[in-house]
């Protein structure tokens, strides 16, 4: 009896924190796992419904909503409920599992990210090789070759380069970086995996936002210095500051969990800190996958006019008023701009402006215009009116095709 105690009292896969803080822990992540899900969940539907309209950046944007939509939902719920039951469930077993598919996303995520920030780098320095190289097929095949080498290199350990073994803490898995000292094969795993993998994707990332940040404020400023006003400037300089913010963020989010797993190789300890040392950058890191959908909700126009009209189809009481245009075919074209609202509107007579009075005049004695001021079987009101001398062509050569309310 007291021999099994002692084995589950040190036991790797049993938690080194206090019942309290390992409950703290779940509800943690349970948390970071509810606000990915949604929040890459709506960026997925989002992307899904403009798929014909989207740009290569945007197939990486997608690649890394992907990432992070399916880490928490594969892997992040073994740590969740091992926290809750203050060791780790399923033993070796999982423990390769959750490390093997936690180092797999995490690769992609950092490759994904580089690619962002080079194709944003080539498209505001060197457009030319950009438009050349950088189409949507060649950004296709570009996470295809992401995917393969993520998986690639995360199994290496299931063949004797490393192994995947529990955190200090007890409650999660990764990549043994003590192993340094174990072997050379262990040795020549962790030292590329942080050379190659790690430090020059971030080199890239640094680098190319730094390039792209000066550029992109050089240009806003010469144009501001000679009274030029363009609005593609801001929208470009809006991108800019969103991929910043996306490159960057998941930079900061995993800088201190590389640090903490660096430092292995100068102590050839099990461990050469609290357990809550190794605990809080691993929490920071799992955080990266929050922050993304909020990201391009802020900077990007797209996604906001996107989500508002996915989110009128389920809830369509959220609607604000709506605005139609009449054309109206004549000598002189009246247009009138109307508002309609979306609410239920009772079927009473409402008083009629002296505008509407005046263009419905107009309207019969023309005998061309429909008088019917109904959209959709709602009255709705006109709120402007304005008179053009001269027809656009557009509309003489199909004068019935514009007789029906247009949507703004």
């Amino acid at each position: 009896m007291n021999r099994s105690e002692e084995n589950r009292t040190y036991s790797p896969f049993t938690s080194t924190l206090s019942p309290a803080t390992d409950t703290c822990i779940g509800l943690a992540i349970l948390l970071v796992v509810l606000l990915s899900v949604l929040g890459n969940g709506l960026v997925l539907v989002v992307c899904y419904r403009r798929r014909n309209k989207m740009v290569g950046s945007e197939l990486l944007c997608v690649n890394l909503a992907l990432v992070d939509f399916f880490v928490c939902i594969c892997f992040y719920p073994l740590s969740i409920t091992s926290s809750f039951n203050h060791m780790w469930l399923g033993g070796n077993t999982t423990c390769v599992y959750y490390g093997l598919g936690c180092y797999t996303f995490g690769l992609c995520g950092m490759f994904t990210v580089a690619a962002i920030s080079v194709s944003r780098y080539m498209k505001t320095c060197n457009s030319i090789v950009y438009y050349v190289w950088l189409e949507e097929s060649n950004i296709r095949l570009a996470c295809c070759v992401i995917w393969v080498v993520a998986v690639v290199w995360s199994c290496l350990p299931l063949f004797g380069w490393g192994e995947y073994v529990p955190e200090p803490y007890g409650l999660s898995c990764t990549v043994a970086w003590r192993g340094y000292h174990s072997s050379t094969k262990d040795a020549f795993y962790i030292i590329c995996s942080f050379v190659c993998f790690t430090m020059i994707p971030v080199v890239l990332i640094m680098v190319s936002q730094c390039l792209i940040l000066a550029k992109v404020y050089r240009f806003s400023y010469l144009l501001s210095a000679r009274g030029i006003r363009n609005n593609l400037r801001n929208v470009e300089k809006r991108l800019s500051l969103m991929f910043f913010g996306v490159s960057m963020g998941f930079v900061i989010a995993w800088a201190p969990y590389a640090i903490v797993s660096f430092l292995f190789i100068f102590y050839e300890d099990h461990v050469y800190m609290a357990s809550e040392g190794y605990l809080f950058p691993a929490l920071f890191a799992k955080s990266s996958h929050i922050y993304n959908p909020f990201i391009y909700f802020y900077f990007n126009r797209t996604f906001q006019r996107e989500l508002r009209q996915m989110l009128l189809v389920i809830w369509p009481k959220l609607g604000r008023n709506r605005v139609g245009v009449h054309f109206l075919i004549e000598h002189q074209f009246p247009i009138h701009i109307q508002m309609q609202e979306r609410s239920r509107v009772q079927k009473k007579n409402v008083a009629v402006s002296q505008d509407r009075i005046q263009s419905k005049s107009k309207c019969k004695e023309n005998e061309k215009c429909t008088t019917n001021n109904q959209v959709l079987d709602k009255p709705v009101q006109t709120c402007w009116e304005s008179t053009l001398k001269e027809a656009p062509k557009i509309l003489e050569n199909n004068p019935e095709k514009h007789t029906q309310p247009v949507s703004l």
